[in-house]
């Protein structure tokens, strides 16, 4: 099975060391979306964040960590469920994998880490690591247990290692998400930005209702009784960016992008998000 990796590994146009962990990180990523499809996780949750949308619709940055939320609350929920289908999963193609459950039973969002240092003994490496190099790949899972309602979802079809199908909040929901990490988080975090970018430049509309119920379970404005639409929205992201040390947002997501899309991060300012934010499509409601 080192082959199928490696194939894989060889269609990504790699240009450094840094380039082809990400990318190894990625794969790793899909064989556990394989594994958690076969296991029929899909039947109760969704794939959702930053690496859905760089998986399913090739955002241009690299991301960390798999998402999900399940279709019906169920703050009992457990990965242990999963553990045993995804080690066999890897081990089918020959990589060892170590799984820690790390959920909480007070907490909403239960997480499990997947720990995998054995890519280096069936790849070869195109860019030898050196022994300060990390040689070991960590993935966080994490699935929230009481989502927030409204989230609509769809079916995709992965094509790695093997067709597979996952269900996955579409992209308004995406959009809903992303703007509550945006504008609850306490925190900077520049890939959040990279990509609010992304969906304004792409004119993508937001699951407002989604986005509303959200806000209510968390952050600044929960329990308040506030309707949000896109002109709410617009103002608040506009708020966000003119608080924002937008250098230091720059810089978080600067390891997670290719040469060209670091190129961008060099127009990155308050005038230029603010502009983005307003010719968003005025159709949004």
């Amino acid at each position: 099975m080192s082959e199928i990796l490696s194939a894989r590994l060889l269609k990504y146009q790699l240009e450094s060391p840094s380039d082809e962990w990400m990318a190894l990180r990625e794969i790793v990523q899909e064989l556990a979306l394989a594994a958690l499809s076969e296991a029929g996780f899909f039947k109760y949750a969704a794939f959702q964040g930053g690496t859905c949308l760089r998986i399913v619709h090739k955002l241009p940055r690299f991301s960390e960590d798999l998402d999900f939320a399940l279709l019906k609350e169920n703050t009992e929920f457990s990965w242990a469920a999963y553990g045993d289908r995804l080690t066999q999963e890897f081990k089918a193609f020959g990589l060892d994998v170590s799984i820690q459950d790390r959920s909480k039973l007070s907490s909403a969002v239960k997480a499990a880490f997947l720990k995998q240092d054995s890519v280096g003994r069936i790849i070869s490496f195109r860019y030898p690591r050196t022994r300060s190099q990390s040689q070991t790949i960590r993935i966080k899972l994490e699935v929230d247990s009481r989502p927030p309602a409204g989230a609509v979802h769809e079916t995709k079809m992965l094509d790695f290692p093997y067709p597979c199908a996952v269900t996955v909040h579409d992209l308004p929901s995406l959009f809903a998400g992303k703007c509550l990490a945006l504008l609850c988080r306490n925190f900077v975090k520049g890939r959040d930005f990279f990509d609010l970018l992304w969906y304004l430049q792409n004119q993508m509309s937001v699951n407002m209702p989604m986005l509303q119920n959200g806000l209510k379970q968390l952050g600044p404005w929960k329990d308040q009784n506030i309707e949000v639409n896109r002109a709410w929205l617009t103002q608040n992201l506009r708020t966000l960016v003119e608080k924002t040390d937008l250098n230091l947002a720059a810089e978080d997501v600067r390891g997670f992008l290719r040469p060209l899309e670091e190129r961008g991060l060099a127009s990155w300012s308050k005038a230029y998000f603010l502009e983005k934010i307003d010719l968003w499509s005025p159709s949004q409601t």
